[in-house]
């Protein structure tokens, strides 16, 4: 398969960015979904292309009400598919707001604001931020709680896992197999990774 380049890896994380919003269903939103298509098609033959690719085909075998309730399912309800990424390496500790206050730094070092009420570590947003600046270190960063959330999409069988996979298909290396190493990987990378892996239940709120 051919090597992405910057420019097809900012096609992948804008068009995850948009896939991991709550789906709307009004005439804006599709618009903005047949674009990711497009682009999408666009993209090298790679592991990314198919696994979005394998999603959009979802998205167009459902109606609205039922991706609404599959996105529910899938972020809603369950801590260990939490889109917050600061979470499964913080906790809610004082270090998860430290680890905020960073993030927000960074998006104004690069000239970029949040939208009112949004926190820096949700995965869209991040997201949002290296297809615009490709600038990828901080996906690289947060690597064990994307592989801990591609985990968790994949044990509950939610269609939003090939989202999450299309991310974690383009960093470097493969992807961890098991909770296990994704743990070395923690502990193998920056020492703020190391901290708050802790199992998380199953069930329960997932927004901080």
């Amino acid at each position: 398969m051919t090597a992405l380049t910057d420019r097809d890896l900012a096609v992948v994380d804008q068009a995850a960015s948009i896939l991991l919003h709550y789906p709307a269903g009004d005439q804006a939103a599709r618009r903005r979904i047949q674009l990711v298509r497009e682009a999408v098609a666009a993209l090298p033959a790679c592991a990314a292309r198919q696994h979005l690719q394998g999603f959009l085909r979802h998205l167009d075998g459902h109606g609205g009400t039922e991706l609404a309730q599959q996105y529910v399912e899938a972020f809603d309800f369950r801590r260990r598919t939490c889109l917050y990424l600061t979470y499964y390496t913080d906790g809610d500790t004082r270090r998860r707001g430290v680890a905020l206050g960073r993030l927000k730094q960074r998006y104004r070092s690069a000239g970029l604001e949040l939208a009112d009420g949004e926190l820096p570590d949700f995965l869209p947003a991040l997201l949002e931020f290296t297809a615009a600046t490709r600038r990828r270190d901080l996906l690289e960063e947060h690597r064990p709680a994307l592989e801990l959330l591609r985990l968790g999409l994949q044990d509950a069988g939610s269609p939003y896992a090939r989202v999450v996979e299309a991310v974690c298909a383009t960093l470097p290396g493969p992807s961890p197999r098991d909770r296990e190493a994704i743990l070395a990987l923690a502990a193998s990378g920056p020492p703020r990774e190391q901290v708050g892996l802790d199992p998380y239940p199953t069930t329960g709120r997932s927004r901080p």
